[in-house]
């Protein structure tokens, strides 16, 4: 067999375990939004070898996003009984970083999916520009919704799209440094249905999990 035809794979060294909130600098410096993370949830780090070159961080999710609302017939008016349903049911993907030298490698969707399998939560929300440039997400098992518009370009606008209102001034707004990084951008909304995920995802113990397919197909 020529040189030409040989595949080399490393995916067998690829592995997974919980991340938390101390791991999430080390990551940081290779994201375009800013280094905070609001009220983390669950997280996964991904490993090759005794290396680690990926991280997923779930959030709690913002009171009320449009997407969200379109995608699941809501009005948008929230009770304390539906907003402690939502923190019960849903979480946002908020950050998905990888080392740069992994970029391009055919592992971004695998991880991903892997990792929503993991998070122990029914449904999992994410806001993202990379949506208009890849299509990762969608290979990952999102449904694609429609893209999010601010209301103007006044930092309190920007915030509209993360779930901030610009009617309110008590309404939280993005950091000087988010909407300096990004306040060009268009996110595309995406959903990613977990009901069906294995009861194993539920454990909480934090122990190390093989990724599974961890290299992109089709």
């Amino acid at each position: 067999m020529s040189a030409s035809n040989c595949l080399i794979s490393f995916v067998d060294q690829f592995w997974i375990s919980r991340a938390t909130r101390s791991d999430w600098p080390y990551f940081a410096r290779w994201h375009y939004r800013s280094h905070g993370i609001g009220i983390l949830r669950f997280g996964t780090l991904l490993w090759h070898g005794e290396q680690p070159v990926g991280i997923c961080l779930f959030t709690s999710a913002p009171l009320s996003l449009a997407p969200r609302n379109r995608f699941f017939g809501r009005s948008g008016r929230w009770s304390t009984t539906t907003i402690r349903a939502m923190n019960r049911q849903l979480v946002m993907l908020s950050r998905v970083v990888l080392h740069p030298t992994y970029r391009g490698a055919g592992i971004a969707a695998a991880y991903i999916r892997r990792s929503c399998r993991l998070c122990p939560f029914p449904w999992i929300e994410t806001l993202t520009q990379m949506g208009h440039v890849h299509p990762f997400f969608e290979k990952a098992g999102f449904v694609r919704v429609g893209t999010t518009e601010p209301k103007g370009k006044t930092r309190r606008d920007h915030s509209s799209i993360y779930g901030g209102d610009r009617d309110r001034a008590s309404k939280p707004i993005v950091t000087e440094e988010t909407f300096r990084k990004s306040r060009f951008a268009r996110p595309v909304y995406y959903i990613f249905d977990n009901r069906d995920r294995p009861e194993a995802t539920d454990d909480q113990s934090g122990q190390d999990v093989c990724i599974e397919g961890c290299r992109e197909t089709g």
